[in-house]
C-alpha cells in the first residue's frame, strides 16, 4: 500500500483520577520486508500525506526504519515464506522474509495531542524523503502505554 491509515481511531489514554502514562509506542505487526527499503513516517493524524512536515505540532510521532529484501534471486520458491513449522521439534531460524515487528516510541507526540482520539497515518518514504510507492505492507496497529 502506498500509506496506512488506520480503520478505526484509538482513544486518547486518559482516565480521571489515574496517572498519565509514562511512555507509549505504537506496534505495528507483520510489516513486511520483502521489497525495497523505506521509511515509515509516523503520524497522529488521518489527514497527514507525503508533504505533511515532520514536526510535533503536525501530529509527527516517529519513523520505522524497514530493510527491505528487494527482489528474489533464489530457486522458484525460495522466498516464500511458509506458514508454520514442519513439525514441533523443527528448531531452524524463521525463514528470512517472515513479517516483522516494529515498536515505535510516540510518547512525546502523543502528550502533545489536544483530542479525545486520533488515528495513526504511515507515509512510506524513501531516505531522502521522497515518496516510496507500494511498499507497506502490515497487518495490524497496536497502541501500548505503560503507567
Amino acid at each position: 500500500m502506498k500509506r496506512y491509515t488506520t480503520p478505526e481511531p484509538f482513544a486518547m489514554p486518559m482516565w480521571e483520577g489515574q496517572p498519565a502514562f509514562k511512555r507509549a509506542d505504537l506496534v505495528f505487526d507483520g510489516v513486511g520486508h520483502g521489497g525495497d527499503s523505506f521509511v515509515g513516517r509516523i503520524f497522529l493524524a488521518a489527514d497527514a500525506d507525503e508533504s505533511t512536515p515532520t514536526t510535533i505540532d503536525k501530529g509527527y510521532a516517529g519513523s520505522m526504519y524497514v530493510f527491505g529484501h528487494g527482489r528474489c534471486f533464489g530457486d522458484p520458491g525460495h522466498c516464500e515464506v511458509p506458514s508454520g513449522p514442519i513439525h514441533p521439534f523443527d528448531y531452524r531460524r524463521p525463514h528470512m522474509l517472515t513479517p516483522q515487528v516494529h515498536v515505535v516510541r510516540i510518547t512525546e507526540a502523543l502528550r502533545a495531542l489536544n483530542v479525545s482520539e486520533f488515528a495513526v497515518t504511515v507515509i512510506p518514504t524513501t531516505a531522502t524523503g521522497q515518496p516510496a510507492g507500494d511498499v507497506l505492507s502490515l497487518t495490524g496497529v497496536s497502541l501500548v502505554t505503560y503507567d
